[in-house]
């Protein structure tokens, strides 16, 4: 019995030597990897090149549109958006991807393609041994995308999209690196080590990606730590601010872990129940954005 325990325990200590080693490799790779162009899927390039192409804040309407009318799938979704509940109150018909994008505005059609690139990324082949985990993180990114828009818009004067914008991305180091462990076939197996992994560095690797893609650095500061629990009272006053309670507005990253973790417990419970006011307008806008972009 005792031999049998002790010849457990050393092939559990191997097994997790070797998981270890497997995730330092990986961590290697991604390190080497943001000091370079970023490689993401196909789908994923086509969107941020799509984002580079509309940099120009002056660019005419019929310019965006012909740039975004190359990718019909992105063409489609941001109509679909310009008539959802979220954008589509102006009261005028959109019958043509001009319309869409004279009612959008050029920031919430690069997002809405980074969204539906997001998105895609979840739902492809590659990404199977994750799905769960990548849904769940991609279901929390929307609904934080949202509760900063519907922050920005009731709490303070930042611009909603610009803060639905850093809502959306402030979890994605955690889906480049979900992308980086499928590579790993050692790791594809061992979801709970890469969850944990992801749960220690995805904010810092967050922060250089996003250097790394160009976003603004308002942007970026915003989403840095956003984790990480801020003692005092509950006040909304910058893009951080935004991006830290619509983080728990949206769950908490324990959901990652397990599916059955009550979102009102703990600090999310706390800003939860302070913004309560504000939850179904956000629910109702997730159910929106994830019609949209799915």
């Amino acid at each position: 019995m005792i031999s049998s325990l002790q010849n457990q325990t050393r092939d559990a200590d191997a097994t997790a030597r070797a998981i270890d080693a497997h995730l330092f490799k990986m961590l290697q790779d991604v390190a080497c990897e943001l000091g370079r162009p970023v490689d993401f899927p196909t789908s994923f390039n086509t969107a941020l090149r799509l984002r580079q192409a509309l940099e120009d804040p002056d660019l005419p309407t019929v310019r965006i549109a012909a740039v975004v009318g190359l990718e019909p799938l992105i063409a489609t979704r941001v109509m679909n958006l310009a008539k959802s509940v979220i954008y589509g109150t102006c009261g005028t018909p959109v019958r043509d991807l001009h319309t869409a994008i004279d009612r959008l505005g050029v920031e919430v059609v690069r997002t809405a393609a980074l969204g539906i690139a997001m998105s895609q990324l979840v739902h492809a082949r590659e990404m199977a041994s994750f799905s769960d985990i990548a849904q769940v993180v991609w279901n929390h990114s929307v609904r934080s995308a949202a509760a900063a828009r519907i922050l920005a818009r009731t709490q303070t004067r930042i611009n909603p999209d610009e803060a639905l914008l850093a809502g959306l991305v402030h979890d994605l180091g955690a889906f480049y690196m979900l992308f980086r462990a499928v590579h790993y076939p050692e790791l594809r197996s061992r979801p709970d080590a890469v969850k944990s992994i992801i749960l220690q560095l995805h904010e810092s690797i967050g922060v250089t990606l996003l250097k790394a893609l160009g976003m603004s650095d308002e942007v970026v500061d915003a989403t840095i730590d956003h984790d990480q629990i801020r003692p005092g009272p509950i006040a909304v006053r910058t893009l951080a601010d935004i991006v830290y309670y619509s983080n728990f507005i949206a769950g908490s990253q324990g959901e990652w872990f397990s599916g059955d973790v009550d979102p009102n417990n703990g600090e999310p419970g706390v800003v939860r129940r302070h913004f309560k006011d504000l939850l179904a307008g956000v629910e109702a806008d997730t159910g929106e954005m994830l019609a949209v972009f799915a």
